[in-house]
């Protein structure tokens, strides 16, 4: 075995920590900040409050607010033009997966003039964008631990991806207490996200004892105290501790890789638009179960991380205890219930096939599989 693995980039956790991101700025020597956040962030009144603490301490700043829930090529494009305008700066991405996947684009765009978002799979060898500090404001992506994200081409019908080495954040600011309170539903979605995280981790093909130790203790922590922050919000430990095993889950799937589920839950959220974490959430089990006989070792280690009773099926147990967390949940619903009709079926498999992650699943599915098990969660 040969394993090539990049340094970390600094991780800042605790509650209260974002009341220091002027001290970060100052580290990675730049004196304005340009923050991106999606349009909904400002209602919890986050914005406003990173706002105060950038100038209390006399930062330059701007706020972009321009990203949806799936952020879309055209998105990106308009982000980096505004960031070019602004100058020279420390990207701030603050919020969800899909406000810090965004960031990333935004500052890699800005560092390449006349580059579009839409010609991703050329900027690997691009000039390097803006610096970047994540500081998520969900427990779930683990998109402050790479340097590449997930944007839309509404053309293609597509999910992008979108990346560079320099725009891996170089500090993740992980401040519980800016995921208290979240509505149970988010809360659901983006944990689940991580949850798959570490399943898929321990399972793909690109594992390692490396991503593996990763996942292992994410998958524990997740299956642990998802749960207990769904029923309560504001249980500040249950969101320090799942906020920690998403981030390690990020860690894992950064060297790993992930899978079927992802590949699915992509190619779902492009044609109807559902959330991630509520796509993955629609086929995890099954894909789980497909992918047993390939898969064994994995799914114990799974079994083993989420504490189920040892069982000669590891697989089987292990599939269960996900399914009583998912449920715990309320989070799974048959395609129909979110927007795939019988003939929308073909065109999901066949951009789930065509997805990259797929290639990384530890059993590969035919066209013909693929479309039996979307119609068996239909």
């Amino acid at each position: 075995m040969r394993l090539s693995i990049e340094p970390t980039g600094r991780t800042e956790f605790g509650p209260g920590v974002v009341a220091d991101l002027p001290a970060y700025v100052d580290t990675l020597g730049r004196t304005r900040a340009f923050v991106v956040t999606d349009r909904g962030l400002r209602a919890t009144g986050i914005v406003g409050r990173v706002e105060q603490i950038l100038a209390a301490a006399g930062l330059e700043h701007a706020v972009h607010e321009d990203v949806g829930p799936n952020p879309s090529t055209a998105e990106l494009d308009r982000g980096a033009a505004r960031l070019r305008e602004f100058g020279d700066a420390a990207v701030v991405a603050l919020g969800g997966g899909s406000a810090l996947d965004a960031a990333k684009g935004i500052s890699l765009l800005a560092g390449n003039p006349g580059a579009a978002a839409a010609d991703a799979d050329r900027l690997w060898d691009a000039a390097e964008g803006l610096p970047l500090i994540a500081v998520p404001t969900t427990s779930g992506t683990g998109a402050e631990t790479n340097g590449f994200g997930v944007t839309e081409d509404l053309c293609a019908r597509r999910k992008v991806y979108i990346g560079h080495p320099s725009v891996k954040p170089r500090i993740a600011v992980l401040d519980p207490e800016l995921t208290v309170g979240l509505p149970p539903a988010v809360t659901a979605a983006t944990g689940l996200d991580a949850l798959v995280h570490g399943v898929e981790s321990l399972a793909s093909r690109g594992s390692s004892p490396v991503s593996a130790a990763y996942a292992a203790q994410a998958v524990t922590l997740v299956g642990r105290w998802l749960p207990v922050a769904h029923r309560d919000g504001g249980d500040l430990e249950a969101r320090s501790q799942l906020m920690l095993g998403a981030h390690l889950a990020g860690h894992a799937l950064t060297l790993s890789g992930l899978g079927l589920v992802h590949g699915l839950g992509h190619a779902l959220t492009a044609h109807t638009g559902t959330p991630h974490g509520v796509a993955l959430a629609a086929v995890l089990e099954e894909v789980m179960t497909f992918s047993a006989p390939s898969a064994q070792a994995a799914y114990e280690a799974v079994g083993r991380a989420l504490r189920v009773t040892p069982e000669p099926d590891w697989a089987a147990a292990s599939i269960a205890a996900v399914r009583e967390v998912s449920g715990a949940l309320g989070i799974k619903r048959p395609l129909r219930d979110l927007g795939v009709t019988a003939d929308l079926i073909p065109a999901i498999a066949e951009g789930a096939l065509a997805d990259a992650v797929t290639k990384n699943a530890p059993r590969h599915p035919s066209e013909a599989e693929t479309v039996e098990l979307l119609r068996s969660v239909y």
